[in-house]
């Protein structure tokens, strides 16, 4: 499939700010087709280049993700010539993203009400800690800080242990997931509506307390406060990781009364849904701990692969808890072509999550890795802006590009 029939071909995205919330709602608008330049500081680059497990050649295995199918320029924006060239490049953009703590691109000029005088269309999306307005909005605030507020670590882990985090930055990557949904949103509006540009502005707290069920009218009604519950929900049984008899783990979900039915007859005993005690979904769940073990003795004796093949058998949800090893190996991430290997310059061939969602008649592709630092400031600077040669290796030489 060529760009031009990708789903947002023809969309350019201006990405600054760096590290992970920005960055991934540019990956996530590159990956379905949109022109996404990448502005990093000269020198440096994105903080990312360098984040996560490396080669032993000092490359950095996130890098190649997080930047993929984007452009890359350098631009200093802390000077004044660099702001300058900021502002052209928000002037031919459709979508501005940024991770900057609030005040910050107003403090260089290029805040909404600058940009948007010189592009009306602008739509910016604007991710930080706390959002835009609000009395803790200067404050510093990192993904880790946000799932805290948004109480996503509150409820995660086990009772009797001080709340661990999650082990990956889910609460930048929902922030990012919330700023490319409000940035096609507000396309949508723009070009279909007939509209003006505007502001995505997410909080990452609050993008964090967007996936929080009904934990606040349950407090707010009930005085009930959900807690950490380890490996179970309350009241959902049997719904937990059991343990095989190799030490190793697989988690079996058979909490609906005709699913209970099936799982009962698959681990000998069908009488189970006749006994009061597990007759009813309530019933399970105030004895959850009774059938957990009870389940929990069927699965100790056998295999992983032995317990899988009978719950699947017999229509029960079940399944292993994946490693990369697993998922690289696995027959229905090949099917659905869930990892995709993609040539790197320096790397050779890298494998990395495909595209998510799907879709039938216009995907999204993985069309090449993150590139270098600077890679396409001849193709930016020169074809877009209009800068010669001579005066883009002035712009060098002063530090601006």
């Amino acid at each position: 499939m060529t760009t031009a029939t990708r789903p947002l071909a023809g969309v350019r995205v201006i990405e600054m700010g760096s590290l992970l919330a920005g960055p991934f709602c540019g990956q996530l608008l590159a990956d379905f087709g949109a022109e996404v330049i990448k502005v990093e500081p000269p020198g440096s680059g994105d903080p990312m280049r360098d984040w996560g497990q490396h080669r032993k050649d000092g490359r950095s295995l996130w890098w190649p993700v997080i930047g993929r199918n984007k452009k890359s320029i350098t631009l200093n924006l802390r000077v004044p010539e660099g702001q300058a060239l900021a502002r052209r490049l928000a002037a031919s953009a459709d979508i501005l993203v940024e991770n900057f703590r609030p005040g910050t691109l107003e403090r260089w000029g290029l805040g909404w009400d600058q940009l948007s005088a010189v592009n009306p269309g602008l739509i910016m999306v604007r991710v930080s800690g706390y959002g835009q307005t609000g009395p803790y909005r200067q404050r510093a605030g990192f993904g880790v800080i946000g799932e805290a507020m948004g109480g996503l670590r509150h409820v995660t882990g086990d009772p009797d242990r001080p709340p661990p985090r999650v082990g990956i930055s889910i609460g930048d990557s929902l922030a990012a997931i919330f700023g490319a949904l409000g940035a096609l949103v507000a396309l949508h509006h723009r070009d279909v509506n007939g509209g003006r540009g505007q502001v995505v502005d997410v909080g990452i707290y609050e993008a964090v307390l967007a996936l929080m069920e009904s934990t606040i009218p349950e407090y707010a009604l009930t005085g009930y406060v959900r807690s950490r519950t380890g490996a179970v929900l309350p009241g959902v049984a049997p719904s937990n990781i059991y343990p095989a008899r190799d030490g190793s783990y697989v988690l079996i979900a058979g909490n609906a009364d005709t699913v209970f039915r099936r799982l009962a007859a698959a681990v000998g005993h069908p009488e189970w849904p006749d006994d009061p005690r597990f007759a009813t979904h309530q019933a399970r769940g105030a004895h959850q701990q009774e059938l957990d073990d009870r389940i929990a003795a069927w699965t100790r004796e056998r295999s992983p692969e032995e317990i899988l093949a009978t719950m699947h058998a017999a229509g029960v949800p079940a399944g292993k808890v994946y490693t990369a090893k697993d998922m690289l190996e696995d027959p229905q991430y090949a099917a659905r072509e869930n990892i995709v290997w993609v040539e790197d310059p320096e790397l050779g061939p890298i494998p990395m999550q495909n595209v998510v969602p799907r879709l039938t008649a216009t995907p999204g592709a993985v069309r090449w890795p993150g590139p270098a630092l600077g890679q396409h400031n001849a193709e930016i600077y020169g074809d877009l802006l209009g800068i010669a040669p001579a005066e883009q290796a002035a712009l060098r030489e002063r530090g601006v590009i």
